[in-house]
């Protein structure tokens, strides 16, 4: 394919980003440079042939081909400000240069923090223009950042606590004040009494934070109130860093946050509730990101916790990461099989919707960080030489390094139980549940099944259960939430 010519620059409020069949000036409003402010993060290109007038350009998970995306780093846009950057701006699915004529959409977006590849979309402060529409090939296009996306302040119910810890253990790490973030549902009639309540801590899915779960928690007080909940302590943690999501493991990258998390911040919320402060009342579970969490939270803390409900967690058998098995030597290839056949990433409906490779290319014109596989990375690699982490794979060709595969085996679940079972095994009776759905969007069920087997062959109790068509986003149809809960309930408080 040939090349697209992208030079970019920016005078006075302005950046332009040149391709060879259209160019854009990216301009800041003056409203929003007032006092010499000045705006830095990632630019981003959006672009759609969509016939129908958006109001704002979202991208496409289920199509990599429905939105074209551009970007590069901008620092300091504002009054008088002058900045250059490389000529090739990353883009998804191929440099803009390669769009035919046509209509389109267009808008540019200034994520100012850079985790538009965690959020897979603007968040709380990111500038944004209005969508424009264009004709391909034109000259020059020009946008003005106008609007401001805003922080959204989520109204919590009266019962609901949003907990900042800083951990000593973390601030050490980096070598800066690092807060544990928690937002905590108290059941109805925790007012009414002293008695201590089983604890349930809950970890979201990629691209979520601690707050997400508060517009759920009216449904859950109301369910608690019925009496089709039991009443426990909801703890809803947060895995969002700047590197993505941390997973509660303690790694090279991000830190030890599984061990602040244990020995620092559950204490802490202990004393502020009345959580019950034994493994019997201690709960975990997570959806996705969050399923592999608490799996491993469970595993690397057995005697710490009373059980864990895992749904649809990433890949805990390494024999299956999304397709690739990442345990042979010499590695495989991270986009094909040995036959050149693309591993699919994402199916929905019965349809092959994205492989690994157009998911990778989409995920670095986002950022170069933040975004999944480059979250992976920061839980699983070890530290390279320039203080990142180090990739596991070469994002043009998708060959693996094998240094870096050898460094993921000791985040590998299925391995891990493996390997310890002798000390695990006894500390883990009763613990396990994991749920997936038999036709998961991302294959995650093939890792399960993977798992499964080890766990048989180990003589463990582990509970899997596979829900016959779901995928995963409509496992938790048919109250699954709640009849989760009520088997928490039935181990902290059998004798009720």
């Amino acid at each position: 394919m040939k090349k697209a010519l992208v030079f970019v620059f920016i005078l006075l409020q302005t950046v332009i980003i040149f391709s060879e069949n259209v160019s854009f000036q990216v301009g800041v409003d003056s409203s929003l440079t007032k006092e010499n402010q000045t705006y830095s993060g990632k630019l981003l290109i959006l672009i759609t042939n969509s016939s129908r007038r958006l109001q704002i350009i979202h991208p496409n998970f289920m199509n990599p081909k429905a939105v074209y995306v551009a970007s590069t780093d901008a620092n300091h846009l504002g009054q008088e400000r002058t900045f250059d950057f490389h000529s090739n701006a990353t883009a998804s699915p191929e440099k803009i240069s390669a769009l035919p004529a046509g209509k389109y959409q267009v808008m540019a977006v200034l994520d100012r923090d850079w985790d538009f590849g965690y959020h897979f979309d603007m968040d709380g402060g990111d500038l944004y223009s209005d969508v424009v529409p264009i004709e391909i090939p034109t000259q020059k296009i020009s946008l003005t950042l106008s609007k401001v996306v805003p922080k959204k302040k989520p109204s919590l119910p009266e019962n609901v606590h949003v907990v900042e810890f800083e951990s000593s253990k973390l601030s050490n790490f980096w070598g800066r004040s690092i807060k544990m973030q928690a937002s905590v549902l108290l059941p109805p009639n925790y007012k009414k009494g002293d008695k201590s309540y089983p604890t349930v801590y809950d970890v979201h899915g990629f691209g979520g934070s601690h707050t997400h779960a508060i517009r759920h928690m009216h449904t859950l007080n109301s369910e608690m109130r019925q009496g089709t909940r039991p009443e426990m302590i909801y703890v809803y943690l947060n895995g969002n860093c700047s590197l993505g999501h941390h997973v509660f493991a303690d790694s090279a990258n991000n830190g030890p946050w599984g061990t602040a998390l244990v020995k620092e911040f559950i204490p802490h919320l202990e004393q502020k509730f009345r959580m019950d402060t034994k493994p019997k009342g201690r709960f975990l579970t997570g959806h996705s990101s969050g399923g592999w969490s608490t799996l491993w939270i469970m595993i690397t803390h057995p005697e710490f916790f009373g059980g864990v409900w895992s749904t649809a967690p990433d890949p805990v058998d390494f024999r299956h990461f999304t397709g690739p098995n990442l345990t042979l030597y010499p590695p495989q290839n991270m986009y094909a099989n040995d036959k050149g056949e693309p591993y699919t990433l994402v199916r929905f409906q019965g349809r092959e919707v994205m492989s690994i490779e157009q998911f990778v290319v989409q995920e670095r014109a986002f950022g170069s960080f933040g975004g999944q596989f480059a979250s992976f990375e920061a839980v699983f690699s070890p530290k390279g030489r320039d203080g990142q982490p180090m990739p596991i794979f070469c994002r043009e060709t998708g060959i693996i390094d094998p240094v870096v595969q050898k460094a993921w085996e000791k985040y590998d679940i299925a391995r891990t139980l493996q390997n310890n079972w002798q000390e695990l095994g006894p500390k883990l009776q009763g613990k396990i549940r994991i749920i997936v759905g038999t036709k998961d969007t991302f294959y995650l069920n093939e890792a399960v099944l993977l798992l499964e087997k080890v766990l048989k062959e180990l003589k463990s109790d582990a509970v899997i259960e596979y829900i016959e068509g779901g995928d995963h986003f409509n496992i938790y149809e048919n109250d699954l939430s709640k009849r989760i809960a009520r088997e928490m309930y039935k181990v902290a408080r059998p004798e009720e």
